[in-house]
């Protein structure tokens, strides 16, 4: 078996790592059947979508290679907690986002947490995106920037407007787009949860709640043990 392929890259002007891996699980396959007769159950958090529970087998398969991206790309070398994991589907509508879900985000202001999406649709789908708030120039939070930024913001959507119901796809008068990670069958992505990013979701994305015709990911959070 041939073994996952980790390329690192530094993203923006604040040079943040995020790492990519493509060849991620040795059986892809197993998951989308595994993923086909889960029950799935609508996301917390503003994920809009379903969500439904890995196999228990899922990180022992994944973690060599998520050991070596942790280590050779984020200088982790230590315990990791597993905080969420699970499938994740893509399912609403835009006409029927949150404001929050039509907006860039972070999942933390933790630096040391690292969030990771695995892709899991054949034909490759929606992959994700990194953006830069233009007023403030922030590409990622921390306890001290997330209330500047959120000030900023939310002034910027009192007087300007809200963005129309639609998923962020591309640079918007509000945010500048500074790298996109392509989805490909079985890569996945590492970042900092506090990276500003979104689903790179297309207009005419397919938004089933088949996992076998939707876009099918894993998500989940990791932090220091």
């Amino acid at each position: 078996m041939t073994p996952p392929d980790i390329v690192a890259r530094r993203i923006g002007n604040e040079a943040e790592p995020i790492a990519i891996i493509d060849g991620f699980h040795p059986d892809p396959d197993a998951l989308r059947s595994h993923a086909a007769t889960a029950p799935f159950e609508p996301g917390r958090h503003h994920y809009p979508g379903l969500r439904a529970s890995l196999p228990a087998t899922y990180f022992a398969a994944v973690r060599p290679a998520l050991t070596r991206a942790l280590a050779g790309v984020f200088n982790h070398d230590g315990a990791l907690a597993l905080l969420d994991s699970s499938y994740a589907l893509v399912t609403t509508p835009p006409a029927r986002l949150t404001l929050p879900q039509r907006l860039p985000h972070v999942d933390a202001v933790d630096p040391r947490r690292i969030a990771l999406v695995h892709y899991l649709d054949p034909d490759g789908g929606d992959g994700t995106a990194f953006y830069r708030h233009r007023s403030t120039g922030f590409e990622r939070l921390d306890r001290a920037r997330a209330p500047i930024y959120f000030e900023q913001l939310d002034a910027e959507l009192r007087h300007g407007g809200v963005p129309a119901p639609a998923y962020i796809h591309g640079s918007t008068p509000l945010f500048e787009r500074i790298a996109l990670v392509e989805a490909r069958y079985n890569r996945a992505v590492l970042y900092r949860s506090a990276l500003l990013h979104s689903g790179a979701i297309a207009p005419d994305a397919v938004l089933s709640d088949d996992p076998t015709r939707g876009r099918l990911t894993i998500t989940a959070f990791l932090a220091p043990g």
